[in-house]
C-alpha cells in the first residue's frame, strides 16, 4: 500500500534506475565513497576488495566485473554468503544490486 502511495507522489523519472554496464563507470561512482544502508557500511575498492560492517559484524569479500555484472564473494563474519553475479543500477545516489544477474531479490544502498 505504501509503495503504491509513493508512486503517485514521485515523478516517473525519480523511480527510474539506469543499468551500469561497465567496470569503469562502477568504480567512478564509488570513488572515495561508501555504500550504506541502515546498519550497513561497505567499502568496495577499485582493487577488488569489499570491507565493512553489517549490524555490528565484519563483512569481507572480493569482487570483479564480468560480462556486465558485479560478481562477488562475500562473508558476514564467519558466514559464507557465497558467490553471486549481480545487476547494478543507479538512480542519483542510490545503487541497486539485484541478485542472480537481475533475476533475484535486490538491495538498495546509498553512496555516502
Amino acid at each position: 500500500m505504501i509503495a503504491v502511495f509513493l508512486t503517485f507522489l514521485l515523478p516517473t523519472q525519480a523511480l527510474a534506475f539506469e543499468p551500469i554496464t561497465n567496470r569503469d563507470a562502477f568504480v567512478n561512482l564509488l570513488s572515495d565513497r561508501a555504500l550504506t544502508r541502515t546498519g550497513i557500511t561497505l567499502d568496495v575498492t577499485p582493487d577488488g576488495m569489499i570491507r565493512g560492517r553489517a549490524f555490528g559484524v565484519r563483512v569481507s569479500g572480493e569482487w570483479q566485473w564480468r560480462d556486465g555484472y558485479f560478481c562477488r564473494t562475500l562473508f558476514h563474519g564467519p558466514r559464507d554468503l557465497g558467490a553471486n553475479c549481480q545487476l547494478v543500477q543507479v538512480n542519483g545516489n542510490t545503487l541497486r544490486f539485484t541478485l542472480d544477474k537481475g533475476a533475484g531479490d535486490y538491495a538498495d544502498l546509498s553512496l555516502r
